[in-house]
């Protein structure tokens, strides 16, 4: 009889060796946060990208490519030279105004005026700026101002005509002032700044 009124031993679980494991893994407190780059390392890397840009560039009339198609090959080029993740397309088209205008960012960027002159390249259409970067380049360095081929092929264009054309659409635009000299050269000022380029014949070559 008193057998009967024993307790069931009740079985226990096995215990849960994964469970257990997780709950002994320390809890990371602080997340390791990646440390920014130098500013030598980023003018170290802007240099790297106008490299591969002006080899690109330098190819037969890469000049006149368009720019969604210059910039796939731009792509390549950057995973051969293992330089990281590439720029957007929008940034690679502003590189590409300042290459096509064969303009040195870094040399102008010490000029008081450029914070100007890039804020009203910025304001003005994408195909444009780089025929205005040419232009403040030449003022902001008061070389002669660019012939009518070298403004064309800035644009990404062989047509002298549509040079001229694109001056009088800017200058319409508020962005520049044309004139011409006593000889017949043209000059061009910037507004705002009242820089302006030196005499420049319209008929040199590029």
């Amino acid at each position: 009889l008193m057998h009967r009124n024993r307790p069931r031993r009740v079985p226990v679980p096995a215990p849960d060796i994964a469970a257990a494991l997780a709950a002994a893994r320390p809890v990371a407190v602080h997340e390791r946060v990646p440390e920014a780059p130098s500013e030598e390392d980023r003018a170290a890397r802007v240099a790297q990208l106008a490299q591969v840009l002006r080899q690109l560039m330098a190819e037969p009339d890469a000049a006149f490519r368009q720019p969604a198609v210059l910039y796939q090959d731009f792509l390549v080029r950057l995973k051969i030279a293992r330089l990281g993740a590439p720029p957007d397309l929008v940034a690679f088209r502003r590189m590409l105004a300042l290459a096509r205008a064969g303009v040195d960012e870094a040399a102008l960027a010490t000029d008081p005026q450029w914070p100007d002159v890039a804020a009203q390249s910025a304001a003005l259409p994408e195909d444009t700026q780089g025929v205005y970067l040419l232009l403040a380049g030449a003022a902001l360095s008061a070389r002669p101002c660019p012939s009518d081929e070298a403004i064309a092929r800035a644009y990404g264009s062989r047509s002298p005509g549509r040079a001229r054309r694109l001056l009088e659409w800017l200058e319409g635009q508020g962005a520049i002032v044309c004139r011409t000299d006593a000889l017949g050269r043209r000059i061009v000022a910037l507004t705002g700044s009242g820089r302006e380029t030196a005499p420049g014949d319209p008929a040199a070559a590029a």
